[in-house]
């Protein structure tokens, strides 16, 4: 790939804002060689990448031109009329990316239903399923620094695309003219004539209902209920609403949120990165937890599809590894099924 002839290239064009081509107009050489050097790659995780101008970056044109691929596919599978899902987490530009993505879907006749607000991830997989769609978009970049964002695309088994269809949406992405062959359409046009639909509280109540029937047994909560304590901290994530609602709903009384990182915040202001399995995003967590009695802390990421854990050792805090929870994990499920004679 020429960097120079495609930094030249969005200069020229039309289509670019001038806040763009002026933030372009300022980087030197080696910059320019890192924006433009090759396009951000297209695979089963969908796309990651730092929130800048050029082809090697998560911004509206390469969002655009990442989702027309990946509308050519589903066009490709005849699933126009299953339509997609857009969801997407706190980061900065994420709900400018999903509008973005959702205009190119709308503009190529793929039905397109958007959340009004941030949402988990693992909604998103949900929602897909519940609505019958044949895809997913997630705009997160999960744990990463505040600099990044991504794209997640998922398929209708809810899970993240599989190679097959990885490897078409990046066959038809490097087909396409980043600027002449994308198809948009106005985002409230859209919306009021029909071809967006917006989604709410309707999808966060039928997925609650689902979350709350894996529980293999509801007396347990309800059993330590009134001694139980909690620190919860979504880290400024799209954890901040509906985990708190679901452990009450499951009987939790004493939920302490970690009150400085409960808002949504793209700039992540109190961790350097919003990491749950990092103890330095904990700090704050176990201030409250020393104050409160708390034995356990859990922190979810941005997107909250990943958690974190820590538990008092003593006069201490230490992290559970990923490891360490499948085990406990099994553990409780067989003894849970034990007691409730459910066990295979």
């Amino acid at each position: 790939m020429d960097y120079k002839k495609e930094y030249q290239k969005w200069l020229a064009s039309a289509i670019v804002d001038e806040a763009t081509k002026n933030e372009l107009m300022s980087l030197d050489e080696e910059e320019i060689k890192f924006r433009f050097i090759s396009y951000l790659a297209f695979g089963t995780g969908g796309l990651r990448g730092t929130m800048v101008a050029g082809t090697n970056a998560m911004n509206v044109y390469t969002v655009a031109h990442a989702t027309q691929g990946f509308a050519n596919l589903i066009l490709k599978e005849g699933r126009a009329d299953d339509g997609v899902v857009i969801a997407y987490d706190s980061r900065n530009n994420s709900p400018l990316f999903a509008r973005t993505a959702a205009s190119v879907l709308a503009a190529n006749g793929i039905g397109v239903y958007l959340f009004d607000a941030l949402r988990p991830t693992p909604e998103l997989s949900f929602a897909l399923r519940f609505l019958k769609c044949v895809a997913g978009i997630n705009i997160t970049a999960s744990h990463n620094p505040k600099a990044y964002n991504g794209y997640k695309a998922y398929w209708e088994d809810g899970a993240q695309l599989p190679p097959e269809h990885a490897a078409v949406v990046s066959e038809e992405i490097g087909k396409l003219d980043i600027f002449n062959d994308i198809k948009t359409v106005d985002v409230d046009t859209a919306i009021a004539d029909g071809r967006i639909r917006m989604i709410s509280e309707e999808i966060d109540e039928a997925y609650l209902r689902e979350v709350q029937a894996q529980a293999i047994n509801p007396e347990a909560i309800r059993a330590v209920a009134d001694d139980l304590h909690i620190v919860y901290t979504p880290l400024h994530g799209a954890g901040y609403r509906l985990v708190p609602e679901i452990l009450a709903r499951c009987g939790l009384k004493h939920l302490h949120p970690v009150v400085e990182q409960l808002q949504p915040n793209g700039d992540f202001p109190t961790v350097a990165k919003p990491n749950p399995e990092y103890p330095a995003v904990f700090k704050l967590g176990i201030d409250i937890a020393n104050r409160v009695g708390s034995d356990l802390i859990i922190a979810t990421d941005p997107d909250a599809d990943r958690i974190g854990t820590m538990v008092r050792t003593g006069d201490t805090y230490s992290t559970i590894t990923g490891n360490q929870m499948g085990v406990l994990l099994l553990d409780y499920v067989i003894k849970a099924k034990k007691a409730t004679g459910t066990l295979p």
